[in-house]
C-alpha cells in the first residue's frame, strides 16, 4: 500500500521514533508498519552493543522528555573537575573528561561510570595505575591514555612532581600516575647516587706566567634535592662553574714550581672552597683531584732539560763519593798488609789464582818455590 512503511528493529536494537524532525518515541525489538504518505515519519536504528547515544537533539530529549531518558538511558553529567572512568561489563574502556555529559542505551552492554574529584588529588587510582600503563596496544580507547600522565620513577632516583611549573612533592620510585585535565603535570628525576663530574681542558695562568691545561674530577651527592632544585637553576652547572673558579684562583695563586711540587695541596684548596659554597644548596663534594697537568711545549722542553742536568748533577755525585770510597778502601787495605806480612802473603796467592785463570800455559823457573815466590811478588 502507498506510504506504508515496514520497519524491523533487531532484539539488539532500538529504533528513535521521529515525526515531523520531533522525537515522540523509541521502537523495541519487534515488526512495526508506518503509515506516511507524505513523509513526515523517520526512525533511526541504534545498535545497543555499542551503548554511547549521541545526537543533535540531546538537549531537548532531556529537558522535554524526561521520563523516555530515565526509561532508556543512563545519563552521566560530570562537573568541571570530574573524570569518568567508564566500565562496559565489567572492563575498563574509556573516560569522561570534565565538564562533559553521555547517554548510554540501557541493554545488553553493563555501563557503569566511577567518578573522581580531581580538583585537589589529580593521582590516578593505584589500582587503575597498572591496567593504563601495560595495556595491550588497541586494548584501551586512545583517549584514555592520551589523557593520563605516566612517569617510572627509577630505582636510586627521587622524582619532583611539578605542576603548572610549580614544584607540588618528592615521589618514591615507582610508576605514578595523573589527570591532565585542567593542569600540566611534569616529572623531573634526579639520581641520588654518587656523580662524578670531569672539568677538563682548563687553560689556567700561573703567577710566574706560565700557561697551564688543567683536566680535574670531583665526586658529589645531592643531598637536599628540594633545595638544590629551588634555589638553583641548574645544579650540576653550578657545581662545574664553582670547580672552574676555584682551580683558577687556586692556580692563580700559586707558581709552576709550587704547583709541581705538591699536587695535593691543590686538591684540597680546591675541595675547600667548593664544598663550603655547594654545601648551603643541599650538596655534598665527596672527593676532588687533579687528574692531569699539561705544559706547554716549549716549557716541557725546558723542565726536561732542568730535570736532565738535576739527574746528571746528581749522578756526579754519587760517582764521585763511591770514587772517594773505593780510594779509602784501597788505603786501608794497604795499611793492613804493610803490618802483617801474611796477609800479605794471601793477596799474592789470591793475585796467582786470578793469574792462572787468564792463561793457557804458565813456564816458570824454580819448581813450586818459583811458583809460589817468583810469579806474584808484591812488593810494599
Amino acid at each position: 500500500m502507498f506510504g506504508l512503511k515496514r520497519i524491523v528493529i533487531a532484539q539488539n536494537e532500538r529504533g528513535l521514533y521521529l515525526k515531523d524532525r520531533s522525537i515522540e518515541k523509541i521502537l523495541e525489538p519487534g515488526v512495526y508498519w508506518v503509515t506516511d504518505p507524505l513523509g513526515h515519519v523517520s526512525v533511526e536504528i541504534y545498535n545497543l552493543t555499542e551503548p554511547e547515544f549521541k545526537h543533535t537533539y540531546e538537549d531537548v530529549l532531556l529537558k522535554e522528555q524526561i521520563e523516555l531518558c530515565k526509561q532508556y538511558f543512563q545519563v552521566i553529567e560530570l562537573g568541571e573537575y570530574q573524570v569518568g572512568l567508564v566500565y562496559k561489563n565489567g572492563k575498563l574502556s574509556g573516560v569522561l573528561p570534565p565538564s562533559s555529559r553521555q547517554l548510554y542505551w540501557k541493554g545488553p552492554v553493563d555501563v557503569k561510570v566511577e567518578v573522581q574529584d580531581i580538583q585537589e588529588d589529580f593521582t590516578l587510582p593505584r589500582d587503575k595505575v597498572g591496567l593504563i600503563a601495560y595495556a595491550r596496544m588497541g586494548s584501551k580507547p586512545s583517549e584514555l591514555i592520551n589523557s593520563v600522565y605516566l612517569a617510572e620513577v627509577k630505582d636510586n632516583h627521587v622524582g619532583l612532581l611539578l605542576v603548572d611549573g610549580e614544584l607540588v612533592t618528592q615521589l618514591k620510585p615507582g610508576l605514578h600516575a595523573y589527570w591532565k585535565f585542567n593542569r600540566h603535570v611534569a616529572i623531573e628525576q634526579i639520581d641520588l647516587r654518587l656523580q662524578a663530574m670531569e672539568v677538563s681542558g682548563q687553560e689556567i695562568l700561573t703567577k710566574d706566567k706560565v700557561t697551564l691545561r688543567v683536566n680535574m674530577s670531583a665526586q658529589y651527592r645531592v643531598l637536599d634535592l628540594v633545595k638544590a632544585r629551588v634555589e638553583l637553576t641548574n645544579f650540576s652547572d653550578y657545581l662545574y662553574r664553582e670547580l672552574q673558579f676555584a682551580l683558577r684562583q687556586a692556580i692563580g695563586l700559586r707558581t709552576l714550581d709550587v704547583l709541581l711540587g705538591d699536587k695535593g695541596e691543590l686538591d684540597r684548596v680546591v675541595y675547600d672552597v667548593v664544598s663550603e659554597k655547594v654545601s648551603e644548596f643541599g650538596i655534598e663534594v665527596r672527593s676532588v683531584g687533579v687528574k692531569d697537568v699539561i705544559l706547554p711545549g716549549d716549557m716541557k722542553d725546558i723542565l726536561n732539560q732542568v730535570v736532565e742536568t738535576e739527574k746528571a748533577a746528581q749522578a756526579n755525585v754519587i760517582k764521585r763519593r763511591e770514587e772517594t770510597a773505593a780510594t779509602r778502601s784501597l788505603l786501608n787495605t794497604a795499611r793492613l798488609m804493610e803490618e802483617n806480612p801474611t796477609l800479605l802473603r794471601l793477596k799474592e796467592l789470591e793475585v796467582l789464582e786470578k793469574v792462572t785463570e787468564k792463561v793457557d800455559k804458565l813456564t816458570v823457573f824454580g819448581g813450586l818455590d818459583g811458583v809460589l815466590k817468583d810469579t806474584v811478588k808484591i812488593n810494599v
